[in-house]
């Protein structure tokens, strides 16, 4: 049975980003890239990054799973484009879950899953660009 998006249980900004995600799609100049999943739901989030200037020029995400998991990556994109690094590092969960107005408590680890992406694409990048160096 196909979840319903009720204005009971959503907000109108988490419906907005399920129904018109922004930023959905792989990015294929990326400069870091991330997977995580959740193993309890299935839920994933493939999450890239272009990095200009110790910055997140762009952002982008392909995910699979509830509509609150595809809103907030929609939304995580939109976050994190234009931040330093550290600054989308410092972002947590809970920024992920306002962004979308905010979420049901089952549905709190949708906001988990954006967060864990950031910081491992993050990770790898800097791993890989000081292995360069």
């Amino acid at each position: 049975m196909a979840e319903s998006l009720s204005p009971e249980v959503y907000s109108a900004v988490l419906i907005d980003h399920f129904q018109s995600p922004r930023n959905a799609g792989a990015m294929v100049d990326a400069d870091a890239e991330a997977f995580v999943t959740n193993p309890v739901c299935g839920d994933s989030l493939r999450l890239f990054l272009k990095i200009e200037g110790g910055r997140i020029a762009r952002a982008s995400f392909l995910s699979s799973g509830c509509p609150a998991s595809i809103a907030t990556s929609s939304a995580a994109t939109e976050l994190l484009a234009g931040r330093d690094l550290a600054s989308a590092e410092a972002l947590t969960r809970d920024d992920y879950a306002a962004a979308v107005g905010g979420l049901p408590t089952a549905k709190v680890h949708c906001s988990v899953l954006a967060a864990a992406a950031v910081h491992q694409a993050i990770e790898a990048w800097r791993a890989r660009t000081s292995a360069h160096a």
